[in-house]
């Protein structure tokens, strides 16, 4: 089992940064592919930027492109996602998430974005509300 916990959520105004972080513990051998999703209230669970196990790849939505960095240090088992000039648009419950699918870190480094669903651990989601 993996376990995953995200921080470093809040609210902030327009054109503010936040950075959120991700700490991986158990059986962290198996995720080769991480990436951060979000949802904000009554919508579906939106890819946000994905990276692969080296953290040579990386996969970004394309309405964060250029604004947020997504990271990763497997020596620390952390995540990492660097949101600058953050907008109202860009409010939700963040989530931290994980595949062992080659498929999906296959996809991700001919710069493909993923689905929900192809991610088998999460957690439990750090808030972001950015106020205009």
């Amino acid at each position: 089992q993996v376990q995953l916990v995200e921080s470093g959520g809040g609210l902030v105004q327009a054109g503010g940064s936040l950075r959120l972080s991700c700490a991986a513990s158990g059986r962290t051998s198996s995720i080769y592919t991480m990436g951060w999703f979000r949802q904000a209230p009554g919508q579906e669970r939106d890819f946000v930027a994905g990276i692969t196990q080296s953290g040579g790849s990386t996969v970004y939505a394309d309405s964060v492109k250029g604004r947020f960095t997504i990271s990763r240090d497997n020596a620390k088992n952390m995540l990492w996602l660097q949101m600058n000039s953050l907008k109202p648009e860009d409010t939700g419950l963040y989530y931290c998430a994980g595949t062992s699918s080659l498929r999906v870190a296959a996809n991700l480094r001919i710069g493909k974005k993923a689905r929900s669903d192809e991610y088998a651990n999460w957690g439990q989601g750090t808030q972001v509300t950015v106020s205009s």
